[in-house]
């Protein structure tokens, strides 16, 4: 055991590898070892999906019309507001095309391997299969391997979510290796490694059997690749309501068309336009505006809490999250091992609940941190020398300084460490070892009575989700031993006599912010969910930690795979713990929840967390120490990992759906009268009121209302304290879309009869149309005023815009009536001092119309379910 691994490489049995050539040609028959990805989305394809949108072709053809008959400055205008609103939804879309891309960085960016009988650094997407890798303690995995030389100890967590390196040993000896090694991954765990992981201890040499997709974390990146992304319900309403007024709009435009030629005896074009000016104030331009800016809005207010949104018609799903299911490893808690309990002499330390550690432990935890190296890389042993220099400082039992003469590292004959030290005597040593309780035991040849209260003990901490060290400590008379010197070392550690010293519980702590979080969600009517891959008896007591379950039943994955989809929905209703999951049982929990009905939030961290992630109504998760792959895959990442935030993305998604409801019933009640001032003239034969231009510029006031106003309107106080939206719930519902109606009706009906009141009385059609639109305008600003909080509910904090939309309007109004260009444009005169006291009356009357509808609305009992 005195030969480095490095001595061993160059030794003349070592494997040569592959040649440079072998390894081009499978290069280029096997493709590069990366993991699967998407391509982004053309440019010309998502400017292809703008334009076939029906608003922008009917501007594109009411634009072409104007050109026809000769009035350019109106084309202009239409065909200007095109471009913009184009620009502005290219720009959109190209930040959200980067879903799957990071993939393929998962793999490690260079890899030691042996080839033509040499070590050397090459590209990670350039391991191929029957390549020899050199790993050691750091080093991130490039591909799936087989161990045929050393032993290592590997962070498996990003597979397996377990925070603890699993051992991997090779099965046969160093100094006995050969120019063959295994070709194929077995069940044998021991031996195989797997890309993307990380060696946190020990040196070998494995053989690649697998890259690219065939490699574990590949399959799961070929899951990922093929799970669909779940539509949302405010896209799927959406589309259902866009295309069934798409098809009313069209056939009233082309009744309208026809009543304009064929009844009224106009031009062909001029009806045309009249019918493409009612199309456009059918059609809810609006709800692609609410889609995306509003959307991406509270996207970026969500990354003030630090929550990034990766997919955003996620931030709708927010507020109506029933299920939150809670990756432990790295969510639940810190993915940072820390000692947390003590057993020696029959007598137990709690560092949580002490000042000072007790003498009759200081033996105990002084020979723990000399079997483990001064600066480890294992989580493990940074938790006991992060302890022992916290509780020991000042004491004569740290020993920084001292450099072990030789060590018994970790086999599959003796699951434990020896280190061993000398002392102040030639040939006296001092001996420090620390493994598996029954291992370090077994070495102390405890008698059977001794051996039974150990375990009883180990037995116990388990349940409180520990992993348990034993340690001993020894003393040995011989040599200075070694490879080269007089007297050799002892063959084994079962040649030294240990004492007992006692038993070191670690734990992979829970954040600290999680308890109030979690209590938070069940308050707001959220069911938590534990999944993990660890042990059941750990998965307990975390959840037990943090209040997330008083139920002492866990569901297993042997149970997942074991049970129908019926009958694991049936389990799930009595089992908030899962433990023991691999990714396939994570993602077919997401779906047999989704299945039942449930808005299903998940976090993670890890690989294996990714399907899941992706399968969920909304996957979150933890971007400091998450994966590129889980980033990727979920809707949401949380920047500072802090569950809170996850609780504060909630409270943003709620306050988003509100708005929203608030928004869409805006658009509906605008809509009305502009559809009524657009088609009821034609029906009268009155002279046309609204044109395509008017409605374009309705349209730079509606917009910012929906995605500035109603977007920044202070959440309301029982917002955390009520039951989740229902997941058929819609800003589309029928409730919603009659309140707003019922609004828009008034004023439709309020406007056209001042308009026939003015046109009876012999005013000009161009100084009625300015008192009537002047008094639209006016009214938008009335509807947004009326729609902002109509159930009544305060809130704690005034909304910045509602001002700024009232000097939006005046300017607007100062434009359309001063500037002669514009109001020529537009076919409106500067009214007189009768035309204001007209406008003046049409407002207060729209006002206590507004006032009624909304008594109505609060008093109907149907509200409260919008």
């Amino acid at each position: 055991m005195g030969r480095s691994l490095g001595e061993s490489v160059k030794d003349p049995t070592t494997p040569r590898g592959l040649t440079a050539a072998e390894a081009k040609r499978r290069l280029v028959m096997e493709g590069p070892n990366a993991l699967p990805g998407s391509a982004r989305k053309p440019i010309a394809t998502i400017a292809r999906d703008v334009l076939i949108e029906p608003m922008f072709l009917m501007l594109l053809t009411a634009g072409g019309i104007y050109l026809a008959l000769g009035d350019r400055a109106e084309a202009l205008f239409l065909l200007g507001f095109v471009v913009v609103v184009i620009g502005i939804t290219l720009a959109q879309e190209r930040k959200t095309q980067r879903a799957l891309e990071s993939l393929r960085d998962l793999s490690a960016p260079r890899a030691l391997v042996i080839r033509d009988g040499k070590e050397q650094r090459v590209a990670g997407r350039e391991v191929v299969r029957g390549d020899i890798l050199v790993l050691r303690e750091g080093d991130r995995i490039a591909a799936d391997a087989l161990m045929f030389s050393g032993h290592l100890e590997v962070n498996e967590s990003l597979l397996t979510g377990e925070a603890v390196p699993v051992a991997k040993l090779a099965p046969i000896e160093e100094g006995n290796i050969t120019a063959t090694a295994p070709d194929t991954l077995k069940n044998d765990n021991t031996t195989a490694v797997f890309a993307s992981t990380v060696v946190t201890r020990g040196l070998g040499l494995a053989k690649v059997v697998a890259t690219g997709t065939g490699t574990a974390v590949g399959r799961i990146g070929a899951d990922l690749v093929h799970t669909a992304e779940p539509t949302s319900s405010l896209q799927q309403s959406s589309r259902k309501l866009v295309r069934g007024l798409g098809a009313g709009a069209l056939v009233l435009a082309s009744i309208q068309t026809l009543l304009g030629w064929l009844w009224d005896g106009r031009p062909l074009l001029d009806s045309l336009l009249a019918g493409i000016a009612l199309a456009m104030a059918i059609l809810p331009e609006e709800i692609p505006v609410i889609l995306t800016v509003f959307l991406a809005m509270g996207a970026w207010r969500i990354s003030k809490q630090r929550v990034l949104t990766r997919r955003v018609s996620a931030v709708e799903a927010l507020g109506a999250i029933t299920v939150l299911a809670v990756d432990k490893t790295g969510t639940l808690t810190l993915n940072h091992m820390a000692v947390a309990e003590l057993n020696s002499a029959n007598q137990r330390f709690m560092p949580d609940a002490a000042t000072d550690l007790p003498e009759v432990f200081h033996e105990l935890i002084e020979f723990a941190m000399l079997a483990t190296p001064g600066d480890p890389f294992d989580p493990m042993e940074k938790a006991i020398q992060e302890f022992g220099h916290h509780w020991l400082a000042g004491t004569e039992h740290v020993h920084d300084d001292r450099v072990p003469e030789f060590e018994y590292a970790l086999s599959s004959q003796i699951l434990a460490m020896t280190r061993v030290f000398a002392s102040v005597e030639p040939t006296l040593h001092l001996l420090a070892t620390k493994g598996a309780p029954e291992a370090v035991a077994d070495l102390c040849h405890l008698d059977a009575r001794a051996l039974e209260a150990i375990q009883l003990e180990v037995e116990a901490m388990a349940e409180r989700g520990l992993r348990v060290l034993g340690v001993a400590r020894g003393r040995w008379n011989g040599g200075s031993g070694g490879p080269g010197t007089g007297s050799a070392w002892p063959e084994s550690q079962h040649d030294f006599n240990f004492e007992f010293l006692g038993l070191v519980g670690l734990a992979d702590p829970p954040r600290p912010e999680v308890p109030a979080a979690v209590a938070e969600c069940r308050a707001a009517g959220i069911r938590l969910i534990m999944m993990t891959g660890d042990h059941p008896s750990t998965a307990l007591a975390i959840a037990r930690q943090v209040g997330l379950s008083d139920r002492p039943d866990v569901l297993t994955g042997a149970e997942i795979t074991a049970l129908d989809d019926k009958a694991l929905h049936e389990r799930l209703q009595g089992a908030d713990l899962c433990a023991r999951l691999q990714p396939a049982h994570k993602l077919r929990l997401v779906q047999v929840l989704r299945a039942a009905g449930e808005v299903v939030g998940m976090t993670g961290d890890g690989v294996n967390d990714a399907p899941a992630l992706k399968g969920a109504d909304i996957g979150i998760a933890m971007g400091e120490r998450g994966t590129d792959v889980a980033r990727e895959a979920a809707a949401l990442v949380l920047l500072d990992d802090s569950f809170a935030s996850i609780v504060a993305a909630i409270r943003q998604g709620r306050r988003i759906s509100d708005n929203i409801d608030n928004a869409t019933r805006f658009v509906f009640a605008v809509h009305v009268p502009i559809i009524g001032l657009a088609l009821v003239p034609a029906m009268l034969q009155w002279p046309m009121i609204l044109l395509p231009v008017h409605i374009v510029l309705l349209e730079l006031l509606i917009d910012p209302a929906c995605s500035i106003a109603f977007e920044a309107e202070p959440e309301a106080t029982d917002v955390m304290s009520r039951s989740p939206r229902a997941r058929q719930a819609s800003p589309f519902s029928r409730d919603n879309l009659l309140n707003g109606v019922l609004q828009g009706f008034g004023l439709a009906a309020i406007l056209l009869a001042g308009y026939g009141m003015l046109i009876a009385d012999g005013v000009a059609v161009t100084q009625s149309r300015a008192v009537v639109f002047v008094s639209l305008i006016l009214s938008v600003l009335l509807l947004i005023l009326a729609n902002r909080n109509p159930a009544g509910v305060t809130t704690d904090a005034r909304n910045p815009w509602i001002g700024r939309m009232a000097v939006a309007v005046a300017l607007m109004l100062m434009l359309v009536v001063g500037l002669p260009g514009l109001r020529e444009i537009m076919g409106l005169a500067l009214p007189g001092s009768a035309e204001l006291a007209a406008i003046g009356l049409l407002s207060v009357l729209c006002a206590g119309w507004l006032a009624m509808a909304r008594r109505i609305s609060l008093d109907a009992p149907q509200y409260d379910s919008i």
